[in-house]
Formats: structure tokens, sequence, C-alpha cells
């Protein structure tokens, strides 16, 4: 699966550090140094998982996760916490936090602790496949199957297919589908989203109702069927 992370880091070679692992293991990473940043970006709602610092300039680890949690947003969140404060451990666990890793820590236990929160919270699966009816996603191949046969399916409209399958029944605003898939930095206009879905539609209308990818008019769009990780 094509995992985002944002890394809410105030050491900036810290952040770097932690960057390079996560993208070491094809994850794409945003980072940030102030807490005022990263509460904005992470409120955007295109994060698999969020690794926060618990002391940040401007707004706390602590406080980021209060409001994340206030707007019904589940991302998991990992805190990043000295040894010796205890209290923001707790206050932040409290909060909604999944896990926390003491600093300074192995690459290993970082990655360890990852695996385990998404699994958890469903994002990674035992094989790693996603399905929705007939149609298959194989992310390890980034490739897509109707049964046994490949849909041939461009990058764009994989990783657009993939987004909806991991966030079925959820309406996700066209900010969300944009920056998720295309990216925040990117040239294209928001109008892409209409035209890959409307071609997505189309090489799926053999094998399943195209309603399955449905307009919210105003807002964006929402994936309904039986879409699952196996």
């Amino acid at each position: 699966m094509d995992m985002r992370v944002l890394v809410v880091e105030d050491d900036s070679s810290l952040l770097k550090v932690i960057r390079d692992i996560f993208e070491s293991e094809n994850f794409t990473t945003d980072g940030a140094d102030h807490g005022e940043e990263g509460y904005f970006l992470a409120q955007q709602g295109v994060y698999d998982l969020l690794i926060l610092d618990v002391m940040l300039p401007g707004m706390s680890g602590v406080e980021i996760i209060k409001r994340l949690r206030a707007q019904s947003l589940l991302v998991p969140i990992i805190l990043l916490t000295a040894k010796d404060a205890p209290q923001d451990l707790v206050s932040g666990l409290d909060a909604g936090a999944d896990d926390y890793i003491t600093k300074p820590f192995v690459v290993s236990e970082l990655l360890a602790r990852t695996r385990a929160v998404l699994r958890r919270r469903g994002s990674l699966g035992h094989e790693g496949d996603l399905a929705c009816g007939s149609i298959r996603l194989v992310p390890a191949a980034r490739d897509a199957f109707h049964e046994d046969t490949p849909l041939h399916l461009t990058a764009t409209e994989y990783k657009l297919l993939e987004y909806f399958l991991c966030n079925k029944d959820q309406i996700l605003t066209r900010e969300q589908i944009f920056n998720r898939v295309w990216g925040f930095d990117s040239d294209s206009a928001i109008s892409a989203i209409d035209v890959y879905i409307h071609l997505l539609r189309k090489k799926l209308s053999a094998y399943m109702d195209p309603s399955f990818l449905q307009t919210v008019r105003g807002i964006g769009y929402m994936c309904k069927g039986d879409a699952h990780v196996q």
C-alpha cells in the first residue's frame, strides 16, 4: 500500500533522520518543525500515520492529538517522547495516541511499532491485498485484477482506487483526494480528479456497478461496496 506519513519534530536533524527512515521503506513523507504547521497538515486527512514529538513550538503534540480526535480524525499516531517526561506521555496516550517511542530510539523499534499500529488500525492486512467485489489490488506489485485478469490501470488510476478502497464508506473531499493522489505541490488542476474518476469508472464498468464510486455533490466522492483488506 502507498502509505503517507507526517513527521512533526522541531529538531531539524532528527526530522530528516526519521523521514529518511520511512522513505527507505517506501513511505511517502511530509515534515513539519512547528506545532501549528503540523496540526494544519494533519487535519487535511491525507495521512496514514502521524509521528508527533510531544514538545513542539506553537502547539504541543498532545494538543494536536486532542484537536484531531475532537474532529473524529482517527489517523494512527505515534508519540516521540523524552525518557524523563512520563506525565507528557500519559497525557498523550489519554488524548488518543496509539503508541509511543522514547528518544533516542533504534530504527528497528520505530518500524516495528509502526507496523504494529497500522495492523491494529487495519491499514495493513496480513497479506496486504485489497478487495472490492471481484476487484483485487496487490499493493506489493501496484497492480489491480478482476479475478486473475490484469486491469492495466495507470499509476494515477491505481493510486486513486487504492485510496478509495482504504477509505470505504467515508466521504473524501476533493482537496483530500487531490493532496493524497497528486500531492500538495502538484502543478495539476484539481479538475484532474473528475477526469480520472471518469476513466476509472469506465475501466471497471464491466466488472462492477459504476455507482460504487459515488459523487457527493459539492464535497467530493465516496466508495461504496464490499471493500476490505484480505
